[in-house]
C-alpha cells in the first residue's frame, strides 16, 4: 500500500495559481500526496511557500525554487510526519503544528511552531477535523482564494471512493462524516491521498458528505474485493 525508497518516477499534480503538489510513489495504493502552497505572491518571485505533509522526492528543491521561498512545513495529521522534519531542516525552517496536536512535536527532529488559528500571514487558517486519542487532524482554508486542504478525512485515492464519487470520506469516518466541511465553499480541494478537485469542488464536497453513510456498504465491498480473490 505504501511505497518506499528512491522515487525517480514521482508525478507533479494539482498545479494552479495557488501552488502545486506531487505524488512520490504513483503506483502505491495509498496515493500519498504532498503540496506546496503559495502565499503573498506579488509577482516579484518572492512568494512564500508552505509545504503540507511532504514526502521527499528527487529534485524537490528545484520545483520549490520556481515557486518562491520555503517559509515552513505544516503537518495536518498526527500520522503524517512523513519527511517533514528532514525537509524543514534542509530549508532552515520550522515544522508548524496545530496547537491541539498532542504527542507530535516531541517526535520531530526539527524546530516546531505551534499555531492556533492563522498560519502566520499566509491567508490560511487552521481548523479541527478530528481530535481523539487515536486521530488528530486539521484542515487549512483560505476563504479569499477558496483553497481547502484536507489531509485524511476526505480524499480521491481509489480506496476512498464509492460509486461515481469524485471525492470520498475516509472509511473510518463514513458513519459520522465531518459535516462541518459543508459550511465551506472551496474552489480547490487539495487532499493528502490522491489528486485534488479543481472543478465544482464545493459540489463534490457536499456530495461526499451527504452520501457518506449510504455508500459505505458499497465501499466496503469494493475494498474487500481488491484484497481478496472473490
Amino acid at each position: 500500500m505504501k511505497g518506499s525508497g528512491e522515487t525517480p518516477e514521482w508525478q507533479e499534480i494539482d498545479r494552479f495559481d495557488g501552488g502545486t503538489g506531487w505524488i512520490a510513489y504513483p503506483d502505491e495504493g495509498m496515493q500519498r500526496a504532498s503540496h506546496a502552497l503559495v502565499a503573498n505572491d506579488d509577482g516579484d518571485g518572492e512568494a512564500d511557500v508552505w509545504l503540507v505533509d511532504p514526502v521527499d522526492v528527487p529534485d524537490l528543491d528545484s520545483l520549490l525554487a520556481g515557486l518562491g521561498t520555503v517559509r515552513g512545513v505544516v503537518l495536518l495529521l498526527d500520522r503524517h510526519r512523513r519527511d517533514g522534519a528532514a525537509i524543514a531542516n534542509r530549508h532552515d525552517v520550522s515544522v508548524w503544528l496545530p496547537r491541539f496536536f498532542d504527542g507530535v512535536a516531541e517526535d520531530l527532529d526539527a524546530p516546531v511552531e505551534l499555531f492556533r488559528h492563522d498560519l502566520a500571514d499566509s491567508g490560511f487558517t487552521v481548523h479541527e477535523v478530528v481530535d481523539s486519542r487515536f486521530w488528530q487532524e486539521a484542515f487549512l482554508y483560505d476563504r479569499d482564494r477558496g483553497i481547502l486542504v484536507v489531509p485524511e478525512a476526505v480524499g480521491t485515492g481509489d480506496y476512498l471512493l464509492a460509486g461515481d464519487e469524485r471525492l470520498g470520506v475516509h472509511p473510518m469516518l463514513r458513519l459520522k462524516p465531518p459535516s462541518g466541511l459543508t459550511r465551506l465553499n472551496p474552489e480547490h480541494i487539495l487532499v493528502g491521498h490522491g489528486r485534488g478537485v479543481h472543478e465544482d469542488a464545493t459540489a463534490a464536497l457536499e456530495d461526499a458528505i451527504r452520501g457518506s453513510q449510504s455508500r459505505t456498504p458499497a465501499l466496503v465491498v469494493k475494498n474487500i474485493r481488491k484484497i481478496l480473490p472473490l
